[in-house]
């Protein structure tokens, strides 16, 4: 009989060490999939989010290297991508074309996601696409001739969930998101 508790002792601190290694295995991979939820999006990453009803994809930049380097040296962007690029605070804003060889739209929006003005924007150019507005929080850079394609017109306006979730995905602070 002893030697029938011993087998059975045995076996159930074999099962049990399985059953622990198990539940390592799977709070490891629980806590992995956290973690990569959590991980911060990169400028190169593809975010979703709407404008005037339409679905789009945008890279956000907002760090300065990013800001400055924006979409040169690229030779081609995807029908609804685009660059989104995100300064706080708002402000007069400009931009050229050095080094970029994609013929572009730039769409001018307000802190409260509106978009106020747009701009065609062409390959090389070094002339500034100036903003009227000194009170503008994103640029949106889009393949020219996007916006009126899609109907996209001044006084259309971002999903501002969608952009908050992708700024927020890149590591901006809640507290400089005015949305």
């Amino acid at each position: 009989m002893s030697r029938f508790l011993d087998f059975t002792s045995n076996r159930l601190t074999i099962l049990s060490g399985m059953t622990l290694l198990l539940t390592i295995a799977m709070l490891g991979c629980g806590e992995s999939a956290t973690v990569a939820a959590a991980k911060e999006t990169t400028v190169e990453d593809w975010l979703a989010v709407e404008i005037g009803g339409k679905a789009i994809e945008i890279q956000v930049a907002f760090k300065d290297r990013e800001l400055s380097r924006g979409l040169m040296y690229r030779t081609s962007m995807g029908e609804n991508r685009g660059m989104l690029f995100y300064y706080d605070p708002p402000k007069q804003m400009s931009f050229w074309m050095q080094n970029t060889k994609i013929p572009l739209d730039i769409g001018y929006f307000t802190s409260d996601g509106v978009l106020r003005e747009i701009y065609p924007m062409y390959p090389m150019d070094l002339r500034s696409v100036k903003s009227k507005r000194n009170d503008l929080l994103i640029a949106l850079e889009m393949n020219q001739g996007w916006y009126a394609k899609n109907g996209i017109k001044p006084g259309a306006s971002f999903d501002l969930e969608s952009l908050k979730q992708a700024l927020l995905s890149r590591g901006i602070p809640e507290s400089r998101i005015p949305f």
